[in-house]
């Protein structure tokens, strides 16, 4: 199979890229769903890990963007994204599989997982700058928010199905056979690797644009985004927002585990409906960020996700179960809606303000800009709990009575939660940066705003009155019918 690009590409078979590109995101979906997040969190504990192990393990993946100068020597050299991705994705996620066999074959010592998978990240970072300018070229720019909402769909869609699938199976494991747990997370690690390798046969049969690199000094090459003064504002907000966000996402699944004791089909179910949230409102995002601008939909995300990080914080107070599950579920909820906004136009608005000449140099600057920040907020994140762990901020309000005394919990802090509420204070100080970043064609967040609060009013009564229930069953039929005839 040649992997060499291709001076002109005909438009159908742009089309058939992209739907080569979609199913490549629905594989590799399948390996982060099974191996990261809280199943790698929920593994490394079964293995003993501390706090600061758990910050370094979410450290790693942004620390080893410290690399990606490598993949634009690479494309430098080479000038063939399309053979640097699926060649670094295919030695990744051998690493990967590495791990799995491991788990199988022993109980081994954390440390050895946490090296197999830093060369897993270093060898996905070299291929996501190569992705990238590839992807920039092969997605028309017209379409680059909608094409990529419609993939996330699919692929948080994936995630769903998959966690929820493997959540079941730990927890009866757990329950019924406790000692098969570090089995059953090594074969998921197996068979992720696995569909990540299907994924890099996939990418090897999607079309590749060939690009033209100026043949500059290198370092001269990076003196060109860090010229940029609008380049250099963008910098600086994601870089504050990476570190403010990763300061605390890697301990919400311990939170729920250790502090609240939720099983893990409990949060997996959350995460659900956290990215069922996402999938629900991820092309609505994508159709606004083509309409108005991407920092418009940031406008009005951001304050949302700082409102989850703040709900975080009060987790865990009540006494009742099902008080503090609806507490986590309209935190999820709320933080599937946002990110799915903010991740999208992060991604979307550096791709826009790339010249397109320069486009692997500009989002690899970002990328390394950002990881050390990313990687350093988990690793802080993690003292933090620490320093935290044996201090408590406890709030009270009693009701006395001649009949009954009852105490109400305001507001109860400890490691997790005043790590929670740290983060949320630099999620703030972000936004204020965000101001200073300017986009073409943006639009004034708040009439943003206005037309999606109209839009949204309109679906919800279409979709949840009775006469909505109807017309949607309605859509149904004549789609079956259409499929039939």
């Amino acid at each position: 199979m040649s992997l060499q690009p291709s001076k002109e590409i005909p438009p159908a078979q742009v089309e058939s890229g992209l739907k080569l590109v979609t199913l490549d995101g629905v594989t590799s979906e399948i390996m982060v769903s099974l191996t990261t997040g809280t199943f790698l969190v929920a593994m490394a504990l079964l293995l003993g890990a501390s706090n600061l192990q758990i910050g370094i393990l979410a450290a790693s993946p942004t620390f080893n963007n410290l690399f990606q100068l490598l993949s634009i020597w690479l494309v430098r050299r080479y000038n063939n994204r399309r053979a640097i991705c699926v060649y670094c994705q295919l030695a990744g996620r051998t690493f990967m599989l590495f791990v799995g066999i491991l788990l199988i074959a022993s109980k081994p010592e954390l440390n050895w997982v946490i090296l197999f998978l830093f060369f897993y990240y270093f060898f996905a970072s070299i291929a996501s700058p190569s992705w990238n300018a590839w992807m920039k070229d092969l997605v028309p720019e017209s379409r680059l928010g909608s094409f990529f909402a419609r993939r996330s769909a699919f692929t948080q869609a994936t995630n769903a199905i998959m966690s929820l699938s493997a959540a079941l199976l730990l927890d009866y494991v757990r329950k019924h056979h406790p000692s098969l747990e570090l089995t059953i997370y090594g074969s998921m690690f197996v068979l992720g690797s696995v569909s990540g390798l299907i994924g890099c046969y996939v990418l090897a049969k999607t079309p590749e644009p060939l690009s033209y690199l100026s043949r500059e000094n290198l370092f001269q090459l990076f003196r060109k985004p860090l010229s940029d003064p609008n380049f250099i504002r963008l910098l600086s907000f994601n870089s504050l927002w990476v570190f403010a966000v990763n300061l605390a996402t890697p301990f919400f699944s311990v939170f729920m585990l250790k502090a609240i004791g939720l099983p893990l089909s409990y949060i997996i179910l959350l995460t659900i409906a956290s990215q069922l949230s996402g999938v629900f409102f991820v092309r609505r995002w994508g159709a606004f960020a083509d309409r108005y601008s991407n920092k418009s939909i940031l406008a009005i995300t951001i304050p949302v996700y700082l409102v989850c990080l703040i709900g975080w914080s009060f987790g865990g107070i009540y006494t009742s179960l099902w008080a503090n599950l609806l507490l986590l579920f309209w935190i999820h909820v709320l933080s599937g809606i946002s990110l799915a906004g903010i991740n999208l136009s992060l991604v979307n608005i550096g791709m826009k303000l790339a010249p397109k000449e320069y486009a692997i140099v500009y989002l690899s600057v970002r990328n390394i800009m950002t990881a050390g920040f990313s990687a350093l907020a988990p690793i802080i994140g993690g003292l933090l709990a620490d320093y935290f762990s044996d201090r408590h901020l406890l709030v009270n309000a009693e009701w006395v009575g001649p009949v009954r005394e009852k105490t109400f919990h305001l507001v109860a802090l400890n490691e997790w939660n005043f790590l929670f509420l740290i983060s949320a204070v630099f999620v703030f100080i972000a936004s204020q940066l965000l101001t200073q970043v300017k986009e073409a064609g943006e639009v004034e967040h708040r009439e943003v705003r206005k037309i999606l609060r109209k839009q949204l009013r309109h679906e919800l009564k279409e979709y949840f009155l009775v006469g909505g229930i109807i017309q949607l069953h309605d859509y149904f039929r004549e789609r079956i019918r259409r499929r039939t005839v």
